[in-house]
């Protein structure tokens, strides 16, 4: 089983960075990527987490609990973005505002390589189930992490810093899976908290500003979470 799950793990650590690669060439496209990346994430939010959590917590944590533990992580976000964006101008970026993004997309990383770990333990069936879902939008989450640090003044080389310990987040919460027994507890409360994290990623940090009103990018924020949608839909 250690050798499934670390090839798995593997597998995530090459779509992440051929995600972020990608978005790297894409250049004067890059709304319409951040576009597709902000659906993503918005639906990893809802599609992904959240019933993640609801199932994590099912006799543990009443759902309405699970869903104020998210706004909780909502709005801990956006104070901790305040914080960091505070002494902005209007239309200037923060380097440090991708930092903070780069940095919970990888946290999140690390629960993805955890989470799959865990499904391996409890079934061969339900693992290969998890593993699809985390290969799919990993590749996603690469896209994102470069997005998060370039649209916020980061350089090239930070972004492949933190694309790099993006990808190599899920191997290390896979290794982290057979060494640990999972707490429900923890595990629930976790993913909510994520889940509050995303959704002010997505529709704050990386939605297309106003200067890119145009349908295309409307578009390419619908695909994206359709994307995820799908990508969740056929591996329940």
């Amino acid at each position: 089983m250690t050798l499934i799950v670390m090839s798995v793990a593997l597998g995530a650590f090459v779509a992440t960075m051929t995600g972020g690669l990608l978005s790297l060439k894409l250049g004067a496209k890059l709304p319409l990527v951040m576009g597709f990346s902000a659906g993503a994430v918005i639906g990893v939010a809802f599609f992904d987490l959240a019933p993640e959590a609801l199932d994590a917590g099912k006799g543990l944590y009443e759902p309405r609990i699970l869903l104020a533990i998210a706004a909780l992580g909502f709005f801990f976000y956006t104070l901790l973005d305040r914080l960091v964006a505070h002494h902005d101008c209007e239309g200037e970026v923060n380097p440090a505002r991708g930092l903070v993004g780069a940095m919970s997309f990888s946290a999140h990383s690390v629960m993805d390589g955890f989470a799959m770990g865990i499904a391996f333990q409890a079934s061969r069936e339900i693992g290969l189930i998890v593993a699809a879902a985390v290969l799919a939008h990993d590749f996603a989450d690469g896209l994102n992490t470069v997005n998060v640090v370039m649209k916020n003044g980061g350089t090239r080389s930070f972004a492949l810093r933190w694309l790099a310990v993006d990808a190599l987040a899920p191997v290390a919460g896979a290794g982290l899976s057979l060494l640990l027994v999972p707490n429900p507890n923890l595990l629930a409360v976790l993913l909510a908290l994520f889940c509050g994290f995303f959704l002010h990623i997505g529709a704050n940090g990386l939605l297309p500003e106003r200067t890119h009103p145009r349908a295309s990018t409307t578009v390419a924020t619908l695909l994206g979470a359709a994307f995820l949608y799908a990508v969740t839909a056929l591996a329940r």
